[in-house]
């Protein structure tokens, strides 16, 4: 189906004549008559009684006449609600952030951020490290809110996204508290008494980072995986099921840390230090977004050249 003959048919329903409705379209009247034809074919009903002088319109005719004058209207709409999307679109930030993080750290940055000048609207995605990265890598997100650390490089650095530090965490290994209040497993392990572990999966960042930096001492001990999973909030409540001994972000933990329902494990010596690190997409950004990098830059840690690191 053709727009343009919407547009015959409302003139020839507007007019009655098949010579006057052609020549107000700038067309010969047979070529106009085909075009009224080939639109009630389409439809598979006649619009126009033409026995009568002037031409009428069918009942058919009648109901399409509102139909046609709606779905012009509509289509002339449509470049101003387009661009109307285009610009609310190019407002809106769109923002990945790993579970945990967009559960401890990003509220109270993003109310810090707010404090200078107002961030505008937001989309926020929450998911596992992996799928984060898909989504910029794909530029179906502007920025990535994450843990980092570097000793386990992401598909981002590899791909030159560049990125600044907004915070810092630590990644510690922690248990249900065992008799007498201390840590119920140690990291001393036996054959026949295996520390029990609560393992990332491979999607997750926070594992990435387990196995690049602990995980070479973690293979010299006796352990046992005894559960794997993509986020560290289903690993924090199985720790504190007393299920094994997880490596948990500190921003994740500090009210079970100071109410003692979880413990420290390995007196620091198993820590790792870990950077909370902001990338954005390559390139040139919507003015919104520019604005938002900048205003994060301004107070992250920048490199001996002066840019954002």
């Amino acid at each position: 189906m053709n727009f343009l003959w919407l547009e015959d048919f409302l003139a020839l329903a507007a007019t009655g004549n098949f010579s006057r409705a052609a020549e107000e379209r700038h067309m010969t009247q047979p070529a106009f008559s085909r075009r009224i034809r080939a639109l009630e074919e389409w439809l598979g009903v006649v619009l126009i009684d033409r026995t009568t002088h002037p031409a009428t319109l069918t009942e058919p005719g009648e109901w399409f006449r509102s139909i046609a004058q709606e779905l012009l209207a509509r289509v002339a709409r449509m470049p101003d609600e387009a661009r109307a999307v285009a610009d609310a679109s190019s407002a809106t930030l769109r923002i990945a952030a790993t579970h945990a993080l967009s559960l401890t750290f990003m509220p109270a940055w993003l109310r810090g951020l707010e404090s200078g000048a107002p961030v505008g609207p937001m989309q926020l995605v929450s998911d596992v490290m992996q799928q984060c990265e898909a989504l910029m890598l794909q530029g179906r997100t502007q920025f990535l809110l994450c843990h980092g650390h570097a000793q386990a490089p992401g598909r981002l650095e590899a791909g030159a996204f560049p990125s600044c530090v907004v915070g810092a965490d630590v990644l510690m290994p922690v248990c249900a508290p065992g008799e007498r209040n201390r840590p119920a497993h140690s990291l001393r392990g036996t054959a026949s008494s295996r520390i029990p572990l609560l393992a990332y999966s491979t999607e997750s960042g926070l594992g990435r980072i387990v196995r690049a930096v602990l995980g070479a001492r973690l293979d010299e001990l006796a352990t046992q995986v005894v559960l794997t999973a993509h986020l560290a909030t289903v690993l924090k409540t199985m720790a504190l099921e007393a299920r094994g001994i997880a490596w948990l972000p500190a921003s994740l933990i500090q009210a079970e840390l100071a109410e003692g329902t979880l413990l420290p494990v390995g007196e620091g010596r198993w820590n790792a230090a870990l950077e909370i690190r902001l990338f954005r997409t390559p390139g040139k950004l919507p003015r919104a977004a520019e604005r938002f990098w900048d205003a994060v830059t301004q107070g992250a840690r920048t490199g001996p050249d002066g840019r954002a690191v």
